[in-house]
């Protein structure tokens, strides 16, 4: 697990900045000087181009991940890379096809509520294209067990990018239209960086041939897309949605707060990254043991860790609201809480996604988004008319217990392995007593800082106290004397 610290390490030292970084942009760059409705405009822009990424990459992505180490030869693994370069081109004439076809119908659809998102549609489609291409790349990477700087470009590179651009646009250097263009350009330049980090860890021969069992890899592929743009509309159809049933205006709040329920899950986005090649190994070698180490320690470490995120987040909601200065954004308070349990809950499973994306079982995942992406729509027809963005958040909460359940129970019944253990009792009980004493306790301070700042270190305080007295702290013990 060395390796898997280190780089988890590092990967989560480049989420934390990003999150940082991102949180200026999103609660005080974006509502000072761009203003809701646009903010709301160019994360709509953003929400519709993640929803067209899986169109594109068909899920080239993951089979880089799943079938690079069962293959043998150099040559069987570099007609896997190139592969999965010029594959998407031939999907890209497909989709321009439709595009010239329909486009017209389809810009009508998304800018019934908003103008503006019929006058830059064409961000949707040229953003999916690098995103698409990137996740290729940063596969590559993955699979050489490199995952820090293409981390770095996936988390940090686009919060920076916002951010020089907002700081540009707020000194009036930029209109909104440059915004939007170097944006654009920006999101190519990180395409372009993370290819050439890939050629330098790995330059395979650039030769056109099919890999072996191409015909696997691409009906692999195809079930991993299909599950891909279904996953892509549970994460984005609601702010999609809020866009099309209320204002995009809205659009800001509900990704605000969207924003600051990821916190829980920033653990989890680094310690993954490292994760799944090793899971796909474990599963190729049919090493078990292994396999259920990996599930248990990462199922305890993202929950203990996300645990104290959740608590700090939860707990100190109405007054970073106020801290931050922006009372519309409050509305989304409810929000926060309500998708934080859903994000608590996704990182107490550990690798299992993983497992199941890269084990036989790999089929069942299209089902599964599918029948998420089904819900995830109806509920939010229901729920968004009935009570807003807080029916948006509901909608996602019941999606995530849902789908995650199924997945437990399938792991359970197929290979006979679940991530839970006696030490996640111990941290679930831990998070419950520390919510329920700090949660009616009230600081008096007329300043909403001191109050963050007190009620953070005592709930840090608190939760590491608990935490080693049930003896919580192994792993993380083992791997800090491993640096010291």
């Amino acid at each position: 697990m060395g390796l898997v610290a280190r780089q988890t390490f590092y990967n989560l030292l480049s989420i934390g900045l990003a999150f940082m970084l991102g949180a200026i942009n999103t609660l005080y760059m974006y509502p000072n000087y761009m203003g809701s409705r646009l903010q709301g405009v160019v994360i709509a822009l953003l929400a519709y181009s993640n929803l067209v990424q899986p169109f594109i990459s068909f899920g080239l992505q993951h089979a880089i991940i799943k079938y690079y180490s069962a293959l043998k030869t150099k040559d069987e693994k570099d007609s896997l890379l190139v592969f999965t370069i010029w594959s998407p081109l031939l999907i890209l004439i497909l989709i321009s096809i439709y595009l010239w076809i329909f486009s017209s119908s389809i810009i009508i659809d998304i800018s019934a509520k908003e103008p503006l998102l019929s006058t830059y549609a064409f961000v949707i489609i040229l953003i999916a294209i690098s995103t698409s291409y990137f996740e290729i790349f940063f596969s590559w990477l993955r699979v050489h067990l490199a995952s820090v700087f293409g981390n770095f470009l996936k988390e940090f590179y686009p919060r920076l990018l916002n951010f020089i651009l907002l700081t540009l646009y707020a000194l009036n250097i930029i209109k909104f239209e440059t915004f939007i263009y170097c944006l654009i350009i920006g999101y190519y330049i990180r395409l372009l960086l993370v290819i050439l980090y890939s050629l330098k860890i790995y330059t395979p021969k650039f030769r056109f041939s099919l890999p072996p069992f191409y015909l696997k890899i691409l009906f692999y592929s195809f079930l991993i897309f299909l599950s891909g743009a279904a996953s892509s509309i549970i994460l984005d159809i609601d702010k999609s949605m809020i866009a099309s049933l209320i204002t995009a205006d809205d659009v800001a709040f509900y990704s605000v707060a969207l924003f600051i329920a990821a916190v829980v899950e920033a653990p989890g986005r680094a310690m993954l990254q490292i994760v799944s090649p090793l899971v796909s190994k474990a599963i190729n070698s049919n090493d078990k043991i292994y396999l259920t180490r990996l599930l248990k320690k990462s199922s305890n470490n993202l929950f203990l860790v996300s645990g104290v995120l959740f608590l700090l987040i939860t707990l100190n909601l109405s007054d970073f609201y106020i801290f931050v200065n922006q009372p519309l954004y409050a509305v989304a308070i409810g929000v926060v809480s309500v998708v934080s349990i859903g994000k608590l809950y996704s990182m107490s499973i550990g690798c299992l996604n993983n497992i199941i994306s890269n084990s036989k079982y790999y089929p069942y995942i299209f089902w599964f988004s599918i029948l998420s992406a089904t819900i995830a729509v109806i509920l939010n027809l229901i729920l968004i008319p009935k009570y807003g963005i807080l029916g948006a958040a509901y909608a996602t909460l019941c999606v995530i217990i849902m789908i995650n359940t199924l997945k437990i129970l399938l792991i359970a019944y197929g290979l006979k392995i679940h991530p839970y253990s006696k030490e996640t009792l111990k941290i679930l009980l831990v998070i419950l007593v520390v919510y329920s004493i700090l949660g009616e306790i009230n600081f008096d301070s007329s300043s909403s800082l001191i109050n963050l700042l007190i009620r953070s270190i005592v709930i840090i305080t608190l939760y590491t106290c608990l935490s080693h007295l049930f003896g919580l702290f192994k792993d993380i013990n083992q791997q800090i004397n491993k640096y010291l």
